[in-house]
């Protein structure tokens, strides 16, 4: 039984430049009919140029479970550190910008 345990695990490499990791404060998600896209952005105020730092390509599937992922670490995030709180701005497009509709 032990061994099947070892058989199962996965061994995850983090290289130290990915580990250092890009702040990101705008995510544009768009999708087709096979994939999920995430491009994370860095917008700086009074700046109207940003660049995308980052683009994760998920499958439906994919995308399902970190959906439910999230939502599982938020909660969680909460019940140790109290609401987030979410200013009324939170759904409103960032310093003015609109994000790209979704296509096939």
């Amino acid at each position: 039984m032990a061994d099947q345990k070892v058989e199962n695990q996965l061994n995850i490499e983090l290289p130290e430049d990915i580990a250092e990791g890009h702040y990101s404060n705008l995510a544009i998600i768009t999708h087709s009919q096979s994939e999920f896209i995430v491009d994370f952005v860095k917008l700086m105020p009074g700046v109207p140029k940003a660049k995308v730092k980052s683009r994760i390509i998920l499958t439906p599937q994919h995308a399902k479970r970190l959906l439910k992922a999230l939502q599982d670490n938020i909660s969680k995030f909460e019940a140790m550190h109290g609401h987030i709180k979410e200013s009324e701005f939170d759904n409103l497009p960032p310093f003015g910008l609109g994000g790209p509709a979704a296509q096939a």
